[in-house]
This record gives C-alpha cells, structure tokens and sequence, in this order.
C-alpha cells in the first residue's frame, strides 16, 4: 500500500492467533487499529452498496460496472501493515447480491516500530443466492516484517465464492519477512476449509524441498459454487516444469474446487491460477 503517516489510536479487542490461544495482545501505542467495511444489497434490481466505509490505509472507491453487480476498489492511503497495526476488512454480500472487491495494488508487509506481530484480518459473508468474489494483488512479505493474515469466510447454503490470495516472500534479492496464514471457510454452517500456512524464519524447514522447493510466490484460488461439476479428480498443471506448478482438487463436504500453486514469480504465479481457473470452469 502507498506510502504515508502513521496513525496512532488505541488498541481495541482484535482477533488474533495469540487471543485464540488464550495469550494477551500484543500491541504498540504507535499500531494502526482501523476496521474498513463493504456491505452490498439487492434492492431488485441492481447490487448497491449501502455501507462503504474507509478507515486507516483503507480506501475505499466504488468502480463503474456494465452489469448488475458492484464492485469495489481498495486504495491504499498509507503504509500498512507495520508491526503492531491490526487491520480489518469486513465485507459482506447479502441475499442475491453481487459483489467483486479486489485492491489498487499489492500489499507490502513492512517492519515497523515494534517486533510485535501485525495482524490484517480479512471477513467475507455471503448470503443467500448472492456471489462474492475477493480478488486482491498479492501481499507481500518484506525482511524484517513480522505478519499474521486470516481470511474467514461464511456462506450461506446458495451462495458462490471466488477467492484468490497470492503471497510473494520477499523482494527481488531479499529474504522474506515472518508470514503466517490462515483461511477458514463455513459452508452451511459446517466447515469447508481451514487451512494454515507459515513461512520465513523462525519457521522450520519453510523453503525445504517438501514445502516451496525454493519458489518464492504461492497462492491459492477456492472456488465455491453449488451448481459446479465438482465430480473430479485432482488435475495437476505444469507437472515437471521449472516455472512452478499448480493442482486443482475438489473439497471433501462441499460445492468446491481449490487450486494451490507455486512459481519463482508473482507473473508465473498468476498464470498458474488463470489456468486453474480456466480448467475449473471447463474453458
């Protein structure tokens, strides 16, 4: 996200991996807290956007589209996130609505004034009968940052999903920073996903064969739509290939297909997804 001031505020309860164990937050007086909203309806026509809040790096614009659907664009308006920040999108389709969000461009995990981790939770609902789709640039993950991403997702029985996530583990000739994540997802109230990832030191043996085999960029794509032909099998893409690789499986309990990749670039990355994608829907 763009480059600005610091804002200092308050902590607040916050949702993190250390209160989930029961720790104490680990916060710093100089931490961005900020919780930046989306709330799209139906009104019977058109998908509208009611709520649109911004707060802290978030900046949230409205972008013109041809069809029924709304989409939203997030403008980074400062450096984020540091060390300390806790950060928070709520976004939220409801009963037949449509709704694409994706970011102006990638997040850069930064170290800040403290060690303390920084934590950047993102919330996505989708209602009844309503497609939500949550496509960002990638995060990624400077040296010296320290950061704890989660994606947690709840869908009602009819709705659809798309979600891509991409991470990029340091800049060009940089060692990555400390990035933990986390995505969650609830189909019908009964868990779909819940997948937990964790790279750069001090994790043990992150970058080993067995892991990223020396790739730096790694996604995943999930699709989740109840009207897809889901009765496949794994599908590998550029199997044996120096440029990354990519499969394509369905989830066990549900309406969806997950994709994860790897590559040596955030390009590569990207094209292993679109082809992902492509197969999914049978193009």
């Amino acid at each position: 996200m763009s480059t600005g001031t610091h804002l200092a505020r308050p902590k607040a309860p916050c949702e993190t991996y250390a209160q989930a164990a029961g720790a104490e937050e680990p916060g710093h007086p100089h931490g961005v807290l900020a919780t930046a909203r989306i709330r799209a309806t139906f009104n019977g026509r058109v998908t509208t956007l009611p709520q649109l809040r911004s707060d802290g790096p978030f900046h949230l614009r409205r972008m013109r589209t041809g069809g029924n659907a709304a989409t939203v664009g997030i403008i980074g308006a400062m450096s984020a996130p540091l060390g300390g920040d806790r950060l928070t999108l709520d976004i939220t389709a409801d009963d037949h609505a449509e709704l694409e969000v994706t970011t102006a461009a990638a997040t850069l995990a930064l170290r800040g004034p403290t060690t303390a981790a920084a934590t950047y939770d993102v919330r996505l609902t989708a209602g009844e009968h309503a497609s939500l789709r949550w496509l960002p640039q990638p995060l990624i993950s400077a040296a010296g940052s320290n950061l704890q991403q989660t994606c947690t997702v709840n869908l009602a029985a009819t709705s659809r999903l798309l979600l891509r996530e991409e991470q990029l583990l340091g800049r060009a000739n940089e060692k990555p920073g400390h990035l933990v994540t986390r995505i969650r997802v609830q189909h019908a109230g009964r868990l779909l996903l819940d997948q937990h990832t964790a790279y750069g030191d001090p994790e043990p043996g992150w970058d080993g064969p067995a892991v990223l085999g020396g790739h730096r960029a790694v996604g995943q794509l999930l699709i989740v739509d109840p009207e897809m032909d889901i009765q496949r099998d794994p599908f590998l893409l550029r199997e044996g290939t120096k440029d990354g690789c990519a499969v394509l499986a369905p989830l066990a309990g549900g309406p969806a297909l997950l994709a994860t990749a790897l590559a040596p670039t955030s390009s590569t990355l990207r094209e292993l997804l679109d082809e992902a994608l492509a197969h999914a829907l049978g193009a």
